[in-house]
């Protein structure tokens, strides 16, 4: 009998590059100068020195904004566009508002959406241009992929404004449904958070004002054969349902 042993950053390597990123969020009470913060770490090379600016704009009624895939180019559609858009620069608008992200892929058969037009990192940017807090971000990312559909894997991103500090989970509906189905928590007063491609929210609270979700979340699951018929609302785990935990996403992004 052969075997072999791999050392840790071999192991890493064989993760692939859509397993490289990182977000950490610190709360208000968490730093020493009451802001909060997102790290934001994408180790994609080809990345290096890359800044994203959208200038504020007023635009005519009527006006569309045209989409292109993040990475690869690929025309997606249009959408209407705003009437004012803010400031982007980077992963950060004008009000302070920031989001981040880290790719989880997650269920495969949720992957596809045909005719979807807004993947995860337009969204990103569509939403900067037009939310002022992260409460309005997370609606936002909602409103935006109901009406024009969502044409990426899972993802977890991290959102945060001047007073707040998120964490949401985020994945899409699939063939023949329009959308995403999602969790996001606020990271509580004195505390931190992070995640590294495996999606962090498990179960959660149904009245909290620290919690949103998708309101047929638990439905969804069960319609797909994600979750048992006679499972609880309050036993539902969004992690261990959409993004069920393998060695490699245990070894490869739980340590990390």
């Amino acid at each position: 009998m052969s075997c072999f042993i791999l050392s840790a950053t071999e192991f890493l390597l064989m993760l692939g590059p859509s397993l490289a990123c990182s977000n950490f969020v610190a709360s208000k009470g968490a730093s020493t100068d009451g802001s909060t913060h997102l790290a934001y770490n994408s180790d994609g090379q080809a990345n290096y020195g890359y800044m994203t600016h959208l200038p504020a704009a007023d635009h005519v009624e009527g006006a569309v904004r045209e989409m292109w895939e993040y990475g690869t180019g690929r025309y997606m559609g249009s959408i209407p566009e705003a009437r004012h858009t803010f400031n982007v620069i980077g992963n950060m608008n004008e009000h302070q508002l920031s989001l981040g992200e880290t790719t989880f892929d997650g269920v495969e058969s949720l992957a596809e959406q045909p005719g979807a037009v807004l993947e995860y990192y337009s969204l990103m940017w569509v939403t900067l241009q037009r939310a002022r807090t992260a409460r309005e971000a997370i609606a936002m990312m909602d409103t935006l992929t109901r009406e024009y559909g969502y044409a990426s894997t899972g993802e977890s991103f991290s959102i945060t404004d001047p007073s707040e500090a998120w964490i949401m989970d985020f994945i899409g509906r699939g063939p023949g449904e329009k959308g995403a189905v999602w969790v996001a928590r606020r990271v509580p007063d004195g505390y931190v958070g992070a995640h590294a491609n495996q999606a962090r929210i498990t179960t959660f609270p149904r009245n909290s004002n620290d919690t949103l979700y998708s309101a047929d979340i638990v439905e969804f699951a069960k319609r797909k054969g994600l979750y048992p018929i006679n499972g609880s609302d309050e036993d539902f785990s969004f992690a261990d349902t959409f993004d069920p935990l393998t060695p490699v996403g245990a070894l490869g992004c739980e340590a990390r």
